[in-house]
């Protein structure tokens, strides 16, 4: 008789120590066996899995970390870098005309026009518009000249002591109509629509046109009673 048909032969109710040496033996590292089964399952496993969630935890704070710490160590070049172009900007926009420049600027790129060979049928400045710390001024304009006319008459204007900028806002360049009075050479084109230059504003203009607190409207003048 072997040791399990032992164990299932004794009747451990009445009679427990009739069991072999043998038999407790495995009956003791069966009840072990268990023991520490079930202690790894309600104990060990739990602590196991909180450990690893905490290593997880402790890996993306430290993954944070070192980007912030990256970010720190690259503040002040950025600072020194942001510095240097504030400079930049603020000398190109020094390059840009004053306003007592803008009146003078406006005869010169009509001028520039007119040396060109082209024919200004309008040259319309309309009123300024500031912004943060430039204003621009829109010119409406019609021109009439050859492809090589106009790009002798860009080439001028860039070439002005001053910076001139020249954005094109609905701006359309088409080939002349026939015309009956007007006898045009082959290949005339039509410039016309909207222009904008662009000055710089003087510190004084720039704190005029910062924008104040809106005033209250009086009851009774504008708002409700």
């Amino acid at each position: 008789m072997n040791v399990f048909q032992e164990l299932n032969r004794i009747d451990w109710r009445n009679n427990p120590g009739a069991a072999s040496s043998a038999a407790r033996a495995v009956l003791s590292v069966v009840i072990l066996a268990a023991a520490a089964l079930l202690g790894y399952f309600l104990f060990i496993k739990p602590k196991l899995e909180e450990r690893d969630a905490l290593v997880a935890i402790e890996a993306s704070k430290l993954s944070d970390f070192k980007g912030k710490q990256q970010k720190a160590a690259n503040l002040e070049p950025l600072k020194r870098q942001l510095e240097d172009i504030k400079l930049r900007l603020e000398q190109r926009i020094k390059q840009l005309p004053n306003k007592t420049q803008m009146a003078e600027l406006l005869v010169d790129i009509s001028q520039e026009a007119l040396a060109a060979g082209i024919q200004t049928d309008k040259f319309e400045p309309q009123a300024e518009i500031s912004k943060e710390f430039y204003a621009e001024r829109p010119i409406a304009l019609k021109m009439v000249g050859t492809y090589h006319q106009f790009g002798q008459f860009i080439s001028g204007v860039a070439n002005l002591p001053r910076v001139v900028i020249l954005t094109m806002h609905d701006i359309a360049l088409r080939p002349s109509a026939s015309n009956a009075n007007i006898k045009l050479p082959p290949g005339t084109l039509v410039l016309e629509g909207t222009v904008k230059t662009y000055r710089y504003l003087e510190s004084d203009e720039t704190a005029a046109a910062t924008p104040g607190p809106v005033p209250a409207v009086p009851r009774g003048q504008g708002g409700k009673p």
